[in-house]
This record gives C-alpha cells, sequence and structure tokens, in this order.
C-alpha cells in the first residue's frame, strides 16, 4: 500500500515526503514536473513521480492513482504572486479534495482510507463553535473579500467536516492547522491542541514546516495519534512558542 501526496513540490510537501521516505513507506507525488522534487527523493525507489496538473486528471486516472493507497495527504497552497493568490483555479484545495475523495469512495476499499489535509490555524473548526473575538472575524470577513486562498481552505476543511463527516465507512480525515509558518532545518518539540490558544490574526505562534511535516507523518503511519486526532482539526504551534 502507497501514501499519495499533492502539494509534495512545495515547502511542506517536499517535508512530508521526505520523512515518510525515511520511515521507508511507498510515497506517490502527484507535480506538474518531476525537476520540482529534490534529486535526493527522485533517487529514493520508494518514490512514484506522476507529472501531472491534479485538476487536469480525468476521474478514470484519479481513480487509478489512489486505488493502492491508504493514505492521501495534501500539501497544496496557492502561490503567493498575483497569479496564484487572484487567477485559476481559485478552488486549488477544494476541488481537489472533492475529486480525490470520490475517486476513493469510487474504488470502495475494504479500510478507510485516511486523508491529511494541511489548513491553517486561521480557519474555524465550526463542529466546536470556537470563539473568536469581533476584530478578528472582522479581519477574517475581509480575508474572505480580498483573499481567494483563505475562502479555498475553509472551503476545502468545510467539505471534509459536512460531506465526509464522522461516519463514512471508505474515508477518515485530520485537517492540520498550523500557525505562521517558517523554515527550520530539523523536527523540534511542538504542541498540538483541539483548538488556537492565541489569536491566529493579533498573537500568531510560530509552526516550522518540518514540525508540520513530521505530525502529518505521524497521523498517517501512528494509529494512536489517527485516533486521537481523525474527524478533527489539530492546531499546531512549535512548543517554545506555544508557551509565551
Amino acid at each position: 500500500m502507497a501514501i499519495l501526496v499533492v502539494g509534495a513540490s512545495g515547502a511542506t510537501g517536499q517535508l512530508l515526503v521526505e520523512q515518510l521516505l525515511k520511515l521507508d513507506q511507498n510515497v506517490k507525488v502527484i507535480v506538474r514536473s518531476a525537476e520540482k522534487i529534490p534529486e535526493s527523493l527522485r533517487n529514493n525507489n520508494r518514490l512514484s513521480i506522476i507529472c501531472a496538473s491534479v485538476l487536469e486528471l480525468s476521474d478514470a486516472e484519479m481513480y487509478e492513482h489512489v486505488r493502492d493507497c491508504k493514505a492521501v495527504a495534501s500539501c497544496l497552497g496557492h502561490n503567493l504572486t498575483w497569479k496564484g493568490i487572484y487567477g485559476q483555479p481559485r478552488r486549488l484545495v477544494t476541488d481537489t479534495v472533492i475529486r480525490l475523495t470520490n475517486a476513493i469512495k469510487a474504488n470502495n476499499p475494504k479500510n478507510a482510507v485516511k486523508y491529511v489535509l494541511m489548513n491553517t490555524s486561521g480557519n474555524r473548526n465550526r463542529d466546536l463553535k470556537e470563539p473568536i473575538s469581533l476584530a478578528q472575524r472582522c479581519v477574517i470577513a475581509l480575508l474572505r473579500l480580498l483573499l481567494p486562498p483563505h475562502v479555498d481552505n475553509e472551503k476545502a476543511a468545510d467539505y471534509l467536516r459536512t460531506k465526509i463527516g464522522q461516519n463514512d465507512e471508505t474515508i477518515e480525515w485530520a485537517a492540520v492547522r498550523p500557525d505562521n509558518l517558517v523554515n527550520e532545518t530539523n523536527v523540534s518539540e511542538y504542541d498540538v491542541h483541539l483548538s488556537p490558544t492565541r489569536s491566529a490574526i493579533f498573537d500568531a505562534g510560530k509552526t516550522s514546516r518540518i514540525n508540520v511535516g513530521h505530525f502529518m507523518t505521524d497521523l498517517i503511519i501512528d494509529d494512536n495519534q489517527w485516533q486521537k486526532w481523525k474527524g478533527q482539526m489539530p492546531v499546531i504551534y512549535n512548543k517554545a512558542l506555544s508557551q509565551q
């Protein structure tokens, strides 16, 4: 069985793939160009590279790519350019969630497939009715109007919450919410919470990308971690900063 990763050419996706391969997992990635994957990873015989735009794959191709997968992980995001933020596809993350989960269901797997979505601490888990201040609520409303990627992140998580839900027999899911992403070389201590412990707008902490990759790997590999967090939207902070 393999693990499919989309968004594998991104800064966090590469780190997730690297950590999965270090644990001798068979990994498949969908990327526009194999050259976007570091050579050190491309040469690993446990990595299969599918060169394609994920939303341009046919239903039959998508079906085939997830057929032998025990888990799917998405680190997709919008490039921080004018085209990436305001161009098409504006629903990259959401439409990919829909396409992949439909493909999983079409395969009718014997065991539920894990779907791990990288999301953002700026998105609320509405199942828990997480409280936010009026000021933050106003800022989020502006983000919805001005930044299409924020709406995309919200809709992607909402699809998992409301359309897949908690009792689907073919798909189990978790949406990982890091705070402000930073680059670090090594995995460090981090805290995981059911809901944010600080304001993502006015008191943001930091989360290293390599820690996000480590936690997503844990969710995929460690059944105890998965049982704790499946159907949830855990928030991850670097440990030192989460205590300030």
